[in-house]
C-alpha cells in the first residue's frame, strides 16, 4: 500500500536525571533533505543519526530534533566557595588599603562578582547513554513510519474515490456521444440540400462524414484512459515508493481528458470533461505528498 510523505515521530526517554526528546517531522520533496538541530553533547553523533534515519525513510523533508530536558536538581547553579574566599580576601585587603567600610552585606556582595555562581558542567557522551540515545531515533523514525501509513490509507481512500468519479463521468459521456453523431450527420446534409442548395454525390458525402466523424470519435481515448485509471489503481497495490509513477499515470490520464474535450463539440460532453479535469486536477495535488 501507498505511503504518504507526510510523517511525525517523536519519543521522550529518561536517563540519568534528564529527559531526551527526540523529534522528527517529514514532508513532501522530490528527494530525502534533512535538516538536523542536535544538542551539543550528541553532536559528535550527528552524521550517524542522519544515517540512521536514510536508511528508515526514502523521500521527504525531514526536520530531525534531539534535544535535553534536565530536571531543576541537575541544571541548579552552585557557588564556587573557594572564589568566594578569594573575592572576600581581597575586598578586605581593599577596605583595608582605601579605608573604605565594611560591606552591609557580604552575601550579595560576594553572590554578584563573576563566576561565583556558575554552571560550569562538561558532560561526556557515554556508550550507556549513546544506546538510550539510538533506541529513541529508532522508535521515533518507526512512528513515523507508521504515520506515513495511517496517512497513505488516507490517500488511497482519496485516490479510490477521484478514479471512481472519472469513471463514472467517462460513462456519462456515452449517450452524448451517440446523439452528437447523428446530429452532425444531420446539420451536414441540411447545409447541403437547404443552404448550398445544389445537387451532390450523396455516396461522396457518406465517405466524407464518415471519415470526419471518425476525427471526432473518442473511443480510443475513452479506451486508454479507462486503462490509466485501471493501471492507477494497480499501481497503489503495488507498495510504497510508487509515488513518482503514480504521477506519471496521472499526466497520461491528463492527456486522454484534455483530448476528449478537443473533440467534444457538444456542450453537454465538455460539462462532463470539466468534471473530469476537476477530480483529476485533486489527483494530481495529493499525488505529491506519496512516497
Amino acid at each position: 500500500m501507498i505511503q504518504s510523505m507526510t510523517g511525525y515521530g517523536k519519543t521522550v526517554v529518561e536517563y540519568n536525571g534528564k529527559k531526551i526528546h527526540v523529534e522528527l517531522k517529514s514532508l513532501n520533496s522530490k528527494a530525502l533533505d534533512m535538516t538536523a538541530r542536535v544538542a551539543p553533547i550528541y553532536r559528535e553523533k550527528e552524521m550517524e543519526i542522519r544515517q540512521m534515519v536514510q536508511q528508515g525513510l526514502e523521500r521527504g523533508k525531514v526536520d530531525i530534533l534531539v534535544w535535553v530536558e534536565k530536571d531543576n536538581a541537575s541544571s541548579a547553579s552552585f557557588i564556587n566557595i573557594e572564589m568566594a574566599k578569594e573575592y572576600k580576601k581581597q575586598l578586605e585587603q581593599m577596605q583595608q588599603a582605601l579605608s573604605l567600610p565594611e560591606p552591609a552585606d557580604w552575601y550579595t556582595t560576594l553572590l554578584r562578582m563573576p563566576d561565583v555562581m556558575s554552571h560550569v558542567e562538561i558532560e561526556e557522551l557515554t556508550d550507556e547513554e549513546w544506546t538510550v540515545v539510538r533506541k529513541s531515533v529508532e522508535d521515533a523514525i518507526t512512528e513515523l513510519v507508521a504515520f506515513r501509513k495511517q496517512e497513505g490509507l488516507a490517500l488511497a481512500a482519496k485516490f479510490r474515490e477521484k478514479i471512481s468519479n472519472i469513471e463514472s463521468y467517462m460513462k456519462a459521456i456515452d449517450p452524448f456521444e451517440k446523439e452528437r453523431t447523428e446530429k452532425i450527420r444531420q446539420r451536414i446534409v441540411e447545409a447541403m440540400e437547404q443552404k448550398i442548395g445544389v445537387d451532390y454525390d450523396k455516396n461522396r458525402l457518406e465517405q466524407e462524414m464518415i471519415y470526419y466523424i471518425e476525427k471526432l470519435d473518442i473511443s480510443e481515448e475513452k479506451q486508454r484512459l479507462a486503462n490509466h485509471l485501471s493501471y492507477f489503481l494497480q499501481t497503489m497495490e503495488d507498495g510504497h515508493g510508487q509515488g513518482k509513477k503514480l504521477g506519471f499515470i496521472a499526466q497520461e490520464m491528463g492527456r486522454e481528458i484534455n483530448t476528449t474535450g478537443s473533440k467534444s463539440n457538444q456542450a453537454e460532453m465538455q460539462n462532463i470533461v470539466v468534471k473530469m479535469k476537476d477530480e483529476l486536477e485533486q489527483i494530481k495535488e495529493q499525488v505529491l505528498n506519496v512516497l
